[in-house]
């Protein structure tokens, strides 16, 4: 009854004029970014960070849940008509989205995307606020043991999960925890990695970090591989679904959101596992398995749903624990600490108002989402005709005139450069941004934890585990580590199975070759 209360609260600062208009900004800027190819709802609101410095930190952070709300849905409009994911997580929408349409479908594909997405995010949201107050209220009773060691979790399953190599994702890592490193000691006082320029005495702000890895690095991958021919888009009328794609629509809506809540709330569980889960389950379950791979709809409706239900999923460890687990809440998380506020289990606590209007938000957000996007699909693909090098340009001047409206300091446009740089040779050799984002955001908050911990136990190292929930997660973050190690052990020395005919593997190699004919 409580979180009922705190919710109608809630709706009472998300339905202010202001508010309102910052939700609906929100929405149409992430619907905007999800349409194109290229723009995610990461670097959206990396682009905004600097220009919400005036604003209360309510109504930015509405707008840029709805950004993120807005991203999914967009990212869908992309893959139907262009067999071009706007997002990592439509990738599985466009093996039937783009059958779809290019069998005259394109409506119905659209459609139930949209739909979808409203019915998964709207129970997303209400599971969120149900359950985040209970994970609060475990997070709470924990000491600074625990908390470093859900930390560490959270930072090595990110860190392991993404990219091609777990090398190059620690070396990600890495370069996220040295450059929170840069600055003053906040204990001793003493420099770190500040090589004499005084400017790097207060450490790099996030938000130029943020825009420099997200937009810059982006922007110039993206230009150094525009390809010169035009694409062309599938045009689109009215989204509209009849009475058997409703049918055969509703149960893979549900399913795809009971998969999507529970990963996008694991740490790196995201929005991709999900959708794959879903469209694999769809295939099996489906009573229209021949239709799979020429078009068939519970093969967009399911991962539609999982992909925005993982959203609201992501949202719980960010407001109950402080932890970001994809790049759009890890930008979310820089927002916090940019207006000044301390994220972990005390939001809930300290800033109530905040927690619970941008709560109710999502509701609005998704209802404006499903208003928007059912009507306006033709006007949304046509986005899709601007030119590239256009586009890219103004992403790299509004990004660079956001860094310098930080601080009013040239010296944050060098930083931008070469973080920019940065970021774009980490997408030359592959190296997953994600983590480096992370471990700056978490790095100092790592660094707090420990040296509280130690403290408490007067420098004695048992201090990190005396906990029964830190314990049970160092044994889980060793379990992680061990696991490459004991799968090799398994392919190595585990039972073989017998070639064809029965013959083991060993003697197979020993067997005589066969007589020639």
């Amino acid at each position: 009854m409580d979180t009922f209360n705190l919710l109608l609260g809630g709706f009472a600062t998300a339905l202010t004029p202001m508010n309102l208009l910052f939700a609906c900004l929100g929405v149409l800027l992430g619907t905007a970014v999800g349409v194109l190819p290229g723009i995610g709802p990461a670097m959206a609101v990396a682009l905004l960070l600097p220009l919400t410095y005036n604003l209360e930190p309510t109504s930015a952070l509405i707008m840029f849940a709805g950004i993120y709300y807005g991203g999914m849905y967009g990212g869908s409009t992309t893959s139907i008509l262009l067999n071009t994911p706007g997002e990592s997580s439509t990738v599985i929408t466009a093996i039937e989205g783009h059958k779809m349409a290019k069998a005259g479908r394109a409506a119905q594909a659209l459609a139930t995307a949209a739909i979808g997405s409203f019915v998964a995010g709207t129970i997303g949201t209400a599971l969120l606020a149900a359950f985040a107050p209970f994970v609060v209220k475990f997070a709470v009773s924990l000491g600074p043991s625990s908390y470093l060691a859900i930390m560490v979790l959270g930072l090595l399953t990110v860190t392991a999960v993404l990219g091609a190599s777990k090398l190059r994702g620690f070396a990600s890592l890495g370069l996220g925890l040295a450059i929170g490193l840069i600055g003053m000691d906040p204990v001793t006082g003493q420099q770190r990695l500040v090589f004499g320029i005084p400017l790097l005495t207060d450490g790099l702000d996030i938000v130029v970090v943020a825009v420099a890895i997200f937009a810059v690095g982006e922007a110039l991958w993206i230009a150094a591989h525009l390809r010169r021919n035009k694409m062309s888009t599938i045009p689109v009328g009215q989204p509209w679904m009849g009475k058997q794609d409703w049918k055969r629509s509703w149960k893979p809506w549900l399913r795809g959101t009971a998969l999507g809540f529970p990963f996008g709330a694991m740490p790196a569980g995201g929005a991709e596992v999900p959708t794959f889960l879903s469209y694999s389950i769809e295939k099996k379950l489906s009573k229209h398995k021949d239709e799979f791979g020429h078009g068939a709809i519970e093969g967009v409706a399911g991962p539609e749903a999982a992909n925005n239900a993982s959203a609201a999923g992501t949202l719980t460890p960010l407001l109950a624990l402080g932890l970001p687990t994809n790049a759009t809440a890890a930008v979310m998380l820089a927002a916090l600490v940019q207006f000044g506020i301390q994220p972990g289990p005390l939001l809930f606590q300290n800033e109530p108002v905040l927690v619970w209007g941008l709560i109710a938000s999502l509701f609005i957000g998704n209802t404006l989402l499903l208003v928007i996007n059912l009507p306006m699909a033709p006007l949304w693909a046509k986005l899709l005709r601007i030119p590239r090098p256009y586009l890219y340009a103004g992403i790299l001047f509004f990004a660079t005139l956001g860094a310098y409206a930080v601080n009013m300091q040239a010296f944050d446009l060098i930083i931008l450069l070469v973080l920019g740089a940065l970021g774009f040779a980490m997408r030359r050799f592959g190296l997953p941004v994600l983590p480096l984002i992370i471990g700056l955001i978490l790095g100092p908050r790592l660094e707090g934890q420990l040296r509280k911990a130690l403290q408490l136990s007067a420098g004695d190292i048992n201090g990190l585990w005396n906990e029964p929930v830190g314990v049970a997660v160092y044994a889980i973050v060793a379990l992680i580590l061990a696991w490459p190690l004991l799968a090799l052990g398994w392919r190595r020395f585990g039972p073989r199975k017998p070639l064809d005919g029965g013959t083991h593997p060993s003697e197979a190699e020993h067997a005589p070759a066969p007589l020639p004919k």
